[in-house]
């Protein structure tokens, strides 16, 4: 009951009490206050619009930074994407490669072994092996192709087992047999190489001879044919008359005579001062696999030999599978040297000093 009255009387005086406070006389600003609170309005409003500004340019650098990270990640997702087809096509063209490489050496084995046929069926076992660290060379007997000489098969391994040595290491000299450039070399075999002819007592060779990669000797001489070796152990030459055409071939080792028997498993034409004559020989060539060739037959000797004719050596030849072949010196030149020994009969009865001999490193 108490707190009813209470509350009657409050709401009784409640007209007069606001009639008082609206009768109150508040103090007025004064303008100096005025001032200070427009121009602290003003700093607040100016201090505002800077951090909305920065705020804007702060939104504006959110959204490049956006675009940007996103033009990144795209054009990130292009590199990976670019990367991985090319890493695909490597792949695919390495193993393309591998595939070639492993086709090639089959053909080669296969080319290898359809060759050690052919020579087997028409020559019989190797007489002599040898199975070193630079070469393979198998020595087989020509009398059961009805000739008296030898032939020497060589398969490189190493391009330095294969060199071109000058008779006493010089230009002009008075010549060197076979045999003593092949024990001064350590050379397991050795046949004698490029022509010479006789001046002011000294033995100088014949066109064109290259010596580990320099030309030592050129001159132009018609009709001769140049044979060498490239840096790959390619068999190389044909008819030469210029320095560059040598350097062009990137030669190794080579010398001159004449003629060229075969090129790419092709007869080619014999000069008719040399057609149907019977002589010793001294023959160079190479398989379709690469593999080397080196062929001395004995002539000049009654009861003997008579030799063989250039015409005769081109089809001995095709029938055992030579791609390209070139006729070195022969005559008395012609001489095979093998494991320590001479095999064949030089026509002279004695080994001839030559200029050029090449010899192979077991």
């Amino acid at each position: 009951m108490r707190y009813k009255l209470q509350v009657f009387f409050m709401l009784l005086l409640a007209p007069f009490l606001g009639m008082g406070l609206a009768g109150v006389q508040w103090p007025p600003f004064s303008w100096s206050e005025m001032e200070a609170l427009a121009l602290q309005d003003e700093t607040w409003r100016a201090e505002a619009d800077q951090i909305a500004g920065q705020l804007l340019a702060f939104q504006a650098s959110i959204r490049e930074a956006r675009t940007v990270a996103g033009n990144s990640q795209q054009l990130i997702g292009m590199i990976r994407q670019d990367a991985h087809r090319e890493l695909l096509a490597y792949e695919q063209q390495h193993d393309r490669l591998q595939d070639l490489v492993k086709a090639s050496a089959e053909q080669q084995r296969a080319s290898g072994d359809m060759i050690e046929l052919v020579l087997a069926s028409m020559l019989g076992d190797p007489v002599g092996q040898t199975f070193g660290e630079n070469a393979t060379i198998k020595v087989y007997s020509l009398a059961e192709a009805g000739y008296r000489g030898y032939m020497a098969k060589v398969k490189l391994h190493k391009l330095q087992a294969l060199k071109m040595v000058l008779a006493g290491d010089t230009v002009k000299s008075k010549g060197e047999t076979t045999s003593a450039a092949a024990r001064r070399t350590g050379a397991v075999l050795a046949i004698n190489a490029g022509g010479f002819f006789a001046h002011e007592g000294h033995l100088v060779p014949l066109g064109a001879t290259v010596i580990d990669g320099e030309i030592v000797d050129f001159s132009n001489i018609e009709d001769l044919s140049f044979v060498g070796f490239n840096r790959s152990g390619q068999l190389v030459g044909g008819r030469i008359k210029t320095r560059e055409q040598i350097m062009a071939m990137d030669v190794l080792h080579g010398a001159s005579f004449l003629p060229t028997l075969l090129q790419g498993g092709q007869k080619q034409a014999i000069p008719a001062a040399w057609a149907h004559t019977r002589q010793p020989r001294t023959l160079i060539g190479h398989f379709d696999n690469g593999d080397l060739l080196f062929i001395v037959i004995d002539g000049r000797r009654q009861g003997w030999s008579s030799g063989v004719t250039l015409e005769e050596a081109q089809e001995k030849l095709l029938a055992f599978k030579v791609r390209d072949a070139y006729n070195l010196d022969g005559g008395g030149s012609s001489t095979f040297y093998y494991n320590g020994k001479v095999l064949n009969r030089p026509s002279d009865g004695v080994e001839r000093r030559v200029v050029t001999n090449l010899v192979v490193l077991p």
